[in-house]
């Protein structure tokens, strides 16, 4: 009875420690990055300015980050 609860309370702590939020890392020129597969990124704001953008990704280790770095705006036009 003892190793039946330990093996439920063990199934939902790692359920609720896979629901915690990402380090955000920021993005360096330099920086090596290890982008197996992409899981998401952020939209880009509608604005003629530079911008950060959020990308969820997973290593080739399985190990998922989460990566900021700054693209332009999708708000500029050319008249």
């Amino acid at each position: 009875m003892k190793a039946l609860l330990v093996l439920i309370l063990g199934v939902f702590c790692s359920a609720a420690m896979a629901d915690e939020p990402l380090p955000v890392e920021h993005y360096s020129y330099a920086q090596h990055l290890d982008i197996a597969h992409v899981i998401s990124t952020s939209d880009v704001a509608d604005v003629c300015a530079v911008v950060p953008v959020r990308m969820t990704y997973e290593d080739s280790k399985g190990q998922r980050h989460m990566l900021e770095y700054h693209v332009m705006g999708s708000g500029c036009s050319n008249g």
